[in-house]
């Protein structure tokens, strides 16, 4: 028992140094860089985020707060919008903070006309005790994704809130980075009570970093409802939609296209390049063929190929595609969402580099991976015997995590 004691005071004097020397080095930085932040926080872009986040110029948080909800920007507070939905229809008060002008937009849309909701920014990690005295109902902390701030999970537990760690996920390429501030990460996890992993591997990592009671439970974009904004008529084509394409590959989609269109002439090609920025680039590069764009012309079935450069609209596309190449995948992307396609029950086509997306492609069923242009080309020709991708039956999962985050 004496050495229990003794471990455990052992423990508390570390985090407490940790602690110390922490807050001195953000104190440091904050001295250092405050004319900088300052500057960059004129910029319109900046204005709102950086002086509510440095400045601490804006609301303080509820008393009533139960649960405070962290998502870093746009597409993590997506992901949570499921969850919020029915803690909301649970009538819970909830508190969700975003570091990001478009996390923060996208918040108030969708929640702006609800009871007991509020949106702030995340305070520098050195305001943040300044919030402990209105946070004194918090029972709950949840963080998405990759937010492992040592002094957002520290002031929830100085308040005896559970921690919870969502949609955790490290990638290749940041997994070395990690690795060298195993010290830092290893005190952050001590101070999170459970972590849901989006898969196997990123579990071996985060337990390699420090983390406890790992439950690979998947990506939360899988209970996000997928709806189609505008409802465009099928051609009467076959239609195959390449999404969001990068650099290269709609050359290689191009390639295997034509060779297709040799043996089924009376089908069409959308393009949907991933990045607007290229969109020009794009359609200068189908000079010669028979090619419209979306923007201009609609779904022109008279073209061979289309050009979709309206941004947001790709899911109304997929609505009406017999066959989706899904990119970012034949160069090194990592792959892009495979829910949106397989929603549509598609036949659906990936290139092999799918690293970023595992947890969601393991969400999907009747999906081909192809290595090539050669092999691509292979399958399309091969179309009529090609599976209908679906979404695996996720309805029961999301009632079993709500059950975590609320303290009866």
């Amino acid at each position: 028992m004496p050495t229990l004691r003794k471990n455990s005071l052992y423990r508390k004097l570390i985090l407490k140094s940790f602690r110390f020397f922490y807050l001195l080095f953000l104190g440091v930085f904050y001295l250092l860089f405050f004319p900088f932040i300052f500057i960059l926080s004129l910029k319109t872009k900046y204005r709102h985020s950086l002086f509510a986040r440095f400045f601490y110029l804006q609301a303080t948080p509820s008393k009533d707060t139960e649960i405070w909800f962290h998502a870093c920007s746009f597409g993590e507070v997506k992901s949570l919008e499921p969850i919020l939905t029915k803690l909301l229809e649970q009538e819970k008060h909830i508190l969700l903070t975003t570091t990001t002008q478009t996390g923060f937009d996208l918040a108030l849309k969708i929640f702006a006309s609800k009871k007991n909701f509020q949106v702030l920014y995340l305070p520098f990690e050195l305001l943040l005790p300044l919030w402990k005295s209105h946070l004194t109902s918090l029972k709950t902390l949840v963080v998405t994704e990759s937010e492992l701030w040592f002094m957002l999970f520290f002031t929830a537990k100085t308040l005896n809130a559970k921690t919870f760690l969502v949609n955790a996920r490290i990638s290749d390429r940041s997994y070395d980075r990690y690795l060298k501030f195993r010290f830092y990460y290893a005190r952050v996890f001590a101070l999170i009570d459970k972590v849901f992993a989006q898969s196997k591997n990123d579990a071996l990592r985060l337990e390699h970093l420090g983390a406890k009671n790992i439950e690979v439970f998947g990506n939360l974009k899988i209970f996000t409802k997928i709806e189609p904004t505008r409802l465009y008529n099928k051609p009467n084509k076959l239609v195959i939609v390449a999404g969001s394409t990068h650099l290269d590959e709609e050359k290689l989609v191009l390639k295997s296209f034509l060779e297709f269109k040799k043996s089924y002439p009376h089908s069409l090609l959308i393009l949907a390049p991933r990045h607007p920025e290229r969109f020009d680039d794009v359609y200068e590069m189908l000079e010669g063929l028979k090619v419209s764009r979306v923007s201009q012309d609609g779904i022109d079935e008279e073209s061979d190929v289309l050009l979709l450069d309206i941004l947001g609209d790709l899911n109304n596309i997929y609505r009406i595609a017999d066959i989706v190449i899904l990119c970012g995948s034949f160069v090194k992307v990592g792959g892009h969402n495979p829910l949106e396609p397989a929603f549509f029950e598609t036949k659906l086509l990936s290139g092999p580099y799918i690293f970023n997306q595992y947890a969601l492609f393991d969400c999907i069923e009747g999906y081909i991976i192809v290595q090539d242009d050669l092999e691509l080309t292979q399958r399309l020709l091969e179309y009529e015997t090609l599976p209908h991708s679906k979404i695996k039956n996720q309805s029961q999962k999301l009632d079993i995590l709500l059950e975590n985050f609320v303290d009866e």
